[in-house]
């Protein structure tokens, strides 16, 4: 008779014996048996929805691993991909951001070349662990989250208990999951090269330098005002959102301060419009008094009038990254961190007639 193999975890006693102390307080918490419980969480459908659902959520409040999604993927059951795009509780940036736009199309038509199906959610900027809760209820076999946000700390957390989730955003130190993304340095320099070369010496800085990739936007920035031999002016530094109201409100900003300004480079192309929208309200006129650069490249910024100058994010390279990625953490390979080139698109806002 052939001996069976224990699994990883079996061969562990600790670890063993630790699931089975979790599956003992989920049945005594649920008031079922720990039978019913093993069956709930395989999702058997022996069990009631309204049990199962019980079950799941003291599963994940006991921080309990659900490898529903992997043991999905090696039966071929499942083939669907979360793509999780936290908000800002004080800010609710719509899912009608254009760069949200822009990655969801990148990501469905990089998952529909492979036949995989995209799952779309949300959850509170502040509470990115909760990403995981598709993974762990076996209706996703991984996650794609879009940007980093302020919480580094719980995605080291998902990629310690070995959830497969990828995030677009910028490689920080000391991380433990894997993420694609820009070159947000090289983007700043970039934006500041041009403007500098353009004659522009008192160039602002739009976005809130909190959020990684736009804190490595604004370090390319400083560079390349350092490399040149221009101050950095602590006064030209207006932090916003992404929000449509973000332009008005920086540019307003602006102004109050009493500082001179004769750029701006913006975080993103969205903010970067919004600041010339508003700086015609103020008649200051574009690019005659100031030169804006915005950053992504979205399909809007070269029909706007004028035509923005900005930094290109390779977003459609980048759903084909991300997904690349994640099959091979699913497939319980590495996936190594990756950082795609920006380039800049000079248009009309920035150029001196």
């Amino acid at each position: 008779m052939a001996d069976s193999k224990p699994s990883a975890d079996d061969s562990n006693p600790s670890a063993a014996q630790q699931r089975r102390l979790q599956m003992a307080d989920i049945a005594r918490l649920a008031g079922v048996s720990t039978s019913t419980v093993s069956r709930a969480l395989a999702g058997s459908k022996l069990v009631s929805e309204e049990t199962r659902v019980r079950i799941m959520e003291l599963a994940r409040s006991l921080k309990y691993t659900i490898n529903i999604g992997a043991q999905n993927l090696r039966m071929k059951q499942n083939r669907t991909i979360g793509v999780v795009i936290p908000y800002d509780h004080n800010t609710r940036q719509h899912l009608s951001d254009p760069f949200f736009l822009g990655m969801l199309g990148s990501l469905a038509d990089a998952l529909t070349e492979l036949g995989f199906d995209m799952l779309v959610s949300r959850v509170d900027a502040d509470e990115l662990d909760a990403a995981a809760a598709p993974f762990d209820t076996g209706r996703v076999i991984g996650i794609v989250l879009i940007g980093q946000w302020r919480h580094h700390d719980q995605l080291n957390q998902l990629a310690a208990r070995h959830v497969p989730i990828v995030v677009w955003g910028a490689q920080l130190p000391q991380q433990l999951y894997c993420t694609v993304g820009g070159d947000n340095v090289t983007g700043g320099e970039l934006a500041v090269d041009h403007l500098l070369a353009e004659g522009r010496r008192r160039i602002a800085f739009f976005g809130d330098i909190n959020l990684p990739e736009v804190g490595l936007r604004y370090a390319g920035y400083c560079r390349a005002l350092q490399r040149a031999g221009v101050g950095i002016d602590p006064e030209l530094l207006v932090p916003v959102s992404f929000l449509p109201s973000g332009g008005q409100q920086a540019v307003e900003e602006l102004l109050r301060r009493g500082v001179a300004f004769d750029a701006i480079f913006a975080g993103s192309d969205l903010l970067a419009m919004m600041s010339i929208n508003a700086m015609r309200e103020h008649g200051l006129y574009v690019p005659g008094q100031v030169a804006v650069v915005g950053y992504d490249d979205i399909e809007l910024s070269s029909y706007f009038h004028p035509p923005l100058t900005t930094i290109r994010q390779p977003i459609r390279e980048a759903g084909r990254a991300l997904v690349t990625s994640l099959l091979e953490l699913i497939e319980g390979r590495e996936a190594p961190s990756q950082q795609l080139p920006t380039t800049l698109v000079v248009r009309s806002s920035s150029r001196t007639v």
